[in-house]
């Protein structure tokens, strides 16, 4: 059995922020995060600690439909909340409503993503290793690059479709 104690200590932290990136929604991060540690609890080896609990970790996503209802809840109201707060709001309150926008379709576009690409971004934005994250998403060390700059390619091409989107409806409006 691994030491569990000392990987919640190590680990923990950047699990939570993975999680809470891939679900928007920080207490179901927590309870996924916890789900992975039970499991390594009565794991008897684990020979690569951070690939094996992100591996399980995003294995835990894919098993559970709460992920895609939450951030569609998630999007709606940060949505509503930029619509009411763009009204009457000065220079600077008006800069912290476009941040929030486009959080909310930086959001929408990471959502866009592939599970693989999504998870293999926000993997190497939490600081996983290449080998890592190959082993974590059962890929070849040699592709993951390849992987990454595609996920960042359609990132990309999300956002600007996405911004595109609202361009056409704040002109319709």
């Amino acid at each position: 059995m691994a030491d569990v104690d000392r990987l919640f200590r190590t680990y923990n932290a950047q699990l939570v922020r993975y999680l809470t990136r891939r679900l928007g929604d920080s207490d179901l991060a927590e309870e996924v995060a916890q789900e992975t540690f039970v499991r390594a609890m009565r794991q008897e080896d684990i020979t690569n600690e951070r690939a094996w609990l992100f591996a399980v970790a995003t294995n835990l996503l894919r098993d559970t439909a709460r992920r895609q209802e939450r951030d569609r809840k998630h999007l709606t109201l940060l949505a509503a909340e930029s619509r009411e707060s763009s009204e009457g709001l000065d220079a600077a309150a008006e800069l912290s409503v476009e941040r929030m926008r486009q959080s909310a379709v930086a959001r929408r576009a990471l959502g866009m993503l592939g599970e693989r690409d999504r998870s293999a971004l926000l993997m190497k934005e939490e600081g996983l290793s290449y080998p890592e994250i190959a082993e974590a998403l059962d890929l070849s060390s040699g592709s993951v690059g390849t992987t990454l700059a595609r996920a960042r390619r359609r990132l990309v091409e999300a956002y600007e479709e996405l911004e595109g989107k609202g361009e056409r409806n704040d002109a319709a409006s």
